[in-house]
């Protein structure tokens, strides 16, 4: 069973109806009791990332992701969740992060130039750079759906696929069994659904 972290901030139901479409069994879940149960996890998010820290700490999630994660419970955390696994963002302010993936979350602008619009929404190509389970059906230049303003910078070699948007954009981050998408797969078509699929199979092994 994949828990899907529910605290008030995430696109939970796309995620839900795209793992149940795929066959993997899912359970839409705010209790961190149930989440340290869970085979795997998935951690979505939409809006500002102190926002969702604070939601996450009140219910105590954050707590319980952290120590399940650190157990080797598979996570998977999906644009802003992907952001909340890094040591710390720089969005309206400095917040700590989980810290499950080295590096901080920084405003595209102004490392983008100007001719490109911030928030960074749509299609863009994915480039492959190391090896990732979550990769496992991806090819060169598979394009998938970006929403957001700020991105991951000094991952190292945690980052395992970009997209250029001016910069190299982190779009696939993996630091052990804690992993990150930030681009919605449940919003990238088949492409999407795949790396999806890779991650209950990470979750069932």
């Amino acid at each position: 069973m994949i828990a899907i972290i529910d605290y008030g901030v995430g696109n939970l139901y796309s995620i839900s109806h795209s793992l149940a479409f795929l066959g993997i069994e899912s359970d839409v879940t705010g209790d961190p009791e149930a989440v340290s149960r869970a085979e795997g996890l998935i951690l979505p998010g939409v809006g500002a990332f102190g926002d969702a820290r604070k939601k996450l700490a009140e219910a105590g999630l954050d707590r319980a992701v952290t120590h399940a994660a650190q157990n080797g419970t598979p996570l998977l955390g999906i644009c802003l969740g992907m952001q909340l696994l890094f040591d710390r963002s720089y969005e309206f302010g400095e917040h700590q992060g989980l810290g499950l993936i080295p590096g901080e979350i920084r405003p595209l602008r102004p490392d983008i130039p100007e001719t490109l619009k911030v928030p960074h929404i749509g299609w863009n190509a994915l480039s492959l750079l190391r090896p990732c389970p979550l990769a496992k059906y991806l090819s060169e230049g598979d394009s998938v759906y970006y929403v957001h303003s700020f991105y991951a910078k000094g991952a190292g070699n945690a980052v395992k696929a970009v997209s250029d948007y001016g910069v190299p954009v982190p779009g696939l981050v993996q630091a052990g069994n804690v992993f990150g998408a930030q681009f919605h797969p449940e919003k990238s078509g088949p492409v999407g659904l795949s790396v999806l699929r890779a991650f209950g199979e990470v979750v069932s092994c």
